[in-house]
């Protein structure tokens, strides 16, 4: 399966990301999880250690790997590169794994326009592109609220697009923004799930106020999360009531599978 999680900043993203992911893995499967946030910070999300986290260099952030696969030096712009570079040697070369887990950081193209046609935006695409449609490994992408990372066909192999939501009105407006985005990219079916909801009356609110969607479940409001994030610490270990959630969630995210 492979799933791209996005939403507003602060909803919840890396949270649910994480517990997906170690759900995956907690029952045997292989997973990759790709932080493709500019704010990293799925490392600790998944419980490796903040200084172990500190420690890696994100793809984008190669210079010696990007100018070997592309030809040209990262941050070079109207220079000719190879925009189909090889990379099905980097997960394995430059992920850092944790509990079954291979864990990529990404990183952000620094140049205005994150899809620009520069180097370090191209070996992104292709290993993005290469880790969706040729890897048979639980992948789960950690997004931002955008997705020009995502070329047409990645998009279109992807099985889930999960938007993630809490209960306000800022929420469901970028929720729609992404459902725009994703349509420009052939993808017709985004999935929601509501974060940091407390009682029925949030969850409804969620229900209502995105009526156009399919809602996958509900990550509620746990005191454990917060902890979790105030001490460093994994979710999955911390929060177990959250673990619930997410297992519903996954469940009905393969019962969707099912029936395509």
């Amino acid at each position: 399966m492979k799933l791209a999680v996005t939403g507003k900043g602060g909803v919840g993203k890396t949270t649910t990301s994480s517990l997906l992911a170690r759900v995956f893995a907690s029952e045997g499967k292989k997973v990759i999880a790709i932080d493709a946030n500019p704010d990293a910070n799925l490392a600790t999300a998944l419980g490796i250690s903040a200084d172990e986290a500190q420690r890696i260099t994100p793809i984008a952030e190669l210079k010696d790997l990007i100018q070997e696969r592309t030809g040209v030096k990262a941050g070079s712009i109207g220079a000719f590169f190879k925009v189909n570079p090889k990379v099905d040697d980097i997960p394995e070369r430059f992920s850092i794994e944790k509990d079954g887990i291979k864990l990529l950081v990404m990183g952000t193209v620094k140049q205005g326009g994150g899809g620009c046609l520069c180097p370090e935006g191209a070996l992104l695409r292709s290993l993005l592109s290469h880790l969706v449609l040729n890897r048979s490994e639980v992948v789960i992408m950690d997004m931002d609220a955008g997705v020009e990372n995502l070329g047409r066909g990645t998009a279109k192999a992807v099985d889930a697009f999960i938007i993630v939501v809490e209960p306000g009105q800022r929420s469901f407006q970028t929720a729609w923004a992404i459902r725009d985005l994703a349509k420009d990219l052939g993808i017709e079916k985004c999935y929601i799930v509501g974060s940091k909801t407390r009682d029925d009356g949030d969850r409804q609110f969620i229900v209502d106020n995105l009526s156009d969607f399919e809602v996958l479940g509900f990550v509620n409001y746990h005191p454990e999360v917060t902890e979790a994030d105030r001490l460093g610490k994994s979710v999955f270990e911390t929060a177990p009531a959250a673990v619930a959630d997410v297992k519903e969630i996954k469940s009905k995210l393969e019962q969707i599978a099912r029936k395509r």
